[in-house]
């Protein structure tokens, strides 16, 4: 069987929560305007990558809880998760590295636990810095 599919671009995944939550800028008054103010900013990543993953990228932004109704944008797909947003990431970068292996992955999160999960899976991780505006 012969493979025309071109190989999909590189996966940034971003635990919304743990990201908006790394800055004390009042966050939690209003958690769904927080979670669009980060989506807005990772706009631009799409487009450029990051130094440890050059774009164009594929951007998933994890929100959960009260952050949950942001909608997506051109270059940035929105995911809710109904439960835990760290299950949601780590089902979402196993199945991007079943599909195709040889992708690069990358989650931002400090989350230590949830760096664990998906380096496990191949994933690399990095801090909430390097998608923050």
């Amino acid at each position: 069987m012969e493979q025309n599919e071109a190989a999909p671009p590189p996966l940034l995944v971003v635990d919304g929560a743990n990201v908006v939550g790394s800055v004390p800028d009042g966050w939690w008054r209003d958690r769904r305007g927080a979670a669009g103010r980060l989506r807005d900013a990772l706009v631009p990543l799409a487009a450029r990558g990051l130094p440890e993953l050059p774009g164009p990228l594929e951007v998933v932004l994890v929100v959960e809880g009260a952050a949950r109704g942001v909608a997506g944008l051109p270059g940035v797909r929105v995911v809710e998760a109904d439960g835990s947003g760290d299950d949601r990431i780590v089902e979402l970068v196993r199945a991007a590295r079943a599909e195709h292996p040889e992708r690069a992955c990358l989650v931002a999160t400090a989350d230590r636990g949830l760096r664990s999960r998906v380096g496990a899976l191949g994933a690399a991780v990095t801090g909430p810095r390097t998608v923050r505006p």
